[in-house]
């Protein structure tokens, strides 16, 4: 936890273009005031999800949490398709149609927004509410469609629960990472949606460019043998190594997605 929290806040005030939003397939850079920057939420989601409030650099609560996360998905998702990996299980959500297997609001009520209570028609009332449809065979579901319902079920209840958390301890800032979500758009998306519906547009989801490297940054950066610089950008970089001031300096060079690296350099006398 505490890697986790070090490696969020290190980005955070380190990294210019770090956090964003995801809306309706919008990517929108969020500029972090880094005197303003806590108390802020921050929701991990492995194999389960771990939500902690950060109060600053090492302070911080686990304060809640859930068991339905990305070991739900991979796990549901080898149980009910052929998938192997967990990328295999994302790339077939992007095949897939969630309506097929969901049953919406408009499925209940005529194809008509239930708009005394403020629902869409197309807002899922039941996830895998269609498979107990006695007109249907099992064998008739794909399983790219099974694949797509499975992850916004679980999607859309991390976004739920990390609100209510957030509301809970008054926290403007949520902010999301963890190997979960991988740039996986539509992951992405629905988390937002989920975030903005419960909280009525008052509050965003957030989340960090790099979201898969918070616990491996967090150490190394927390490892007191070593003097730890990191440029104020992402940037390009190579591995050679070389002498500076009589230290043996080399430079780390990791592709975090799919077009960018971080700069960090190890100094050892």
């Amino acid at each position: 936890m505490e890697c986790l929290v070090n490696g969020a806040n290190f980005l955070l005030k380190t990294v210019q273009q770090e956090a964003f939003t995801y809306t309706d397939g919008r990517k929108e850079f969020v500029q972090i005031d880094h005197n303003d920057l806590f108390p802020y939420l921050l929701v991990n989601i492995g194999s389960g999800v771990s939500m902690i409030k950060v109060d600053g650099d090492r302070k911080f609560e686990r304060v809640s949490g859930t068991s339905v996360g990305g070991g739900t998905f991979w796990g549901m998702g080898r149980l009910l398709t052929k998938c192997k990996s967990f990328d295999e299980l994302l790339e077939l959500s992007h095949q897939g149609n969630n309506r097929v297997v969901d049953m919406l609001v408009g499925d209940i009520y005529g194809g008509l927004d239930y708009s005394k209570i403020g629902l869409a028609s197309t807002a899922i009332a039941s996830s895998f509410g269609k498979a107990i449809s006695e007109d249907k065979e099992l064998e008739e579901y794909k399983p790219e469609d099974v694949t797509r319902s499975l992850l916004r079920m679980i999607s859309n209840n991390i976004g739920q629960i990390s609100y209510l958390n957030a509301l809970r301890y008054g926290l403007k800032r949520i902010f999301f990472g963890g190997f979960f979500i991988r740039g996986h758009t539509y992951t992405m998306d629905t988390i937002s949606v989920a975030v903005n519906f419960w909280s009525k547009g008052e509050a965003r989801a957030m989340f960090l460019s790099h979201e898969g490297f918070l616990g491996a940054l967090g150490a190394f950066t927390g490892y007191e043998k070593h003097d730890l610089e990191a440029d104020q950008s992402v940037q390009r970089c190579s591995a050679k190594p070389s002498c500076i001031d009589g230290k043996l300096c080399g430079t780390l060079s990791s592709h975090l997605n799919e077009d960018e690296n971080m700069e960090c350099r190890i100094c050892t006398s």
